[in-house]
């Protein structure tokens, strides 16, 4: 009997099984990002002064707009897991809410600027910078829209109830993920905006 017992306590629970789960799915991300990151690096210093002139283009004002809706959605993300952790579903709802909205918004500064960029004729095929420019960015914009089908998810429970059914645990996995999302673009940004 107290071997069974010895052996259930050692044994992970769902709990950590999930977050070890989400913590080895951002490690292959993170090599998916990094790679792009290194080779992108790499392309820069052996591309001299012609990086500077196609990275001159791109718009820092956008960039930054974007950096500050990122850093905020990570921030009521947070908020939102507080007040999940304290049983108080108006505000966690209306966390998950404002997260969204920020999603949102990211996507709209995004596609916002690709229109413009694809209007003054920069696209991927213009030079190496706009390739990377694109494939990176819209890689991640991919991962934003990953954030906001989970996020919609967690909000669509908390409206209904059923975020309070041993299931809060999801919203600290998607909050690392919104997490790491932030992380990329924090490298992202200087590296494809200040890098002229």
């Amino acid at each position: 009997m107290s071997e069974a017992i010895a052996m259930t306590e050692h044994q992970p629970t769902h709990e950590v099984k999930g977050r070890m789960g989400m913590w080895w799915f951002l490690a292959s991300e993170i090599m998916t990002f990094g790679g792009f990151i290194a080779i992108y690096v790499l392309y820069r210093m052996a591309s001299g002064g012609a990086w500077s002139s196609m990275a001159e283009h791109v718009s820092t004002l956008m960039g930054t707009i974007n950096t500050v809706v990122l850093l905020t959605s990570s921030l009521t993300i947070v908020k939102a897991y507080e007040a999940i952790d304290k049983q108080d579903r108006k505000s966690a709802q209306r966390f998950l809410l404002i997260t969204l909205i920020l999603a949102f918004a990211f996507l709209g500064v995004k596609a916002i600027e690709y229109a413009t960029e694809i209007s003054n004729g920069y696209t991927p095929l213009t030079g190496i910078f706009w390739s990377f420019y694109f494939v990176m960015t819209g890689l991640h914009g991919l991962h934003v829209v990953g954030g906001i089908v989970a996020i919609g998810a967690l909000y669509i429970m908390a409206i209904r109830g059923t975020l309070w059914n041993g299931t809060q645990k999801r919203v600290e996995y998607i909050g690392l993920y919104w997490h790491f999302v932030d992380i990329v673009w924090i490298f992202l940004f200087p590296l494809l905006y200040l890098s002229y």
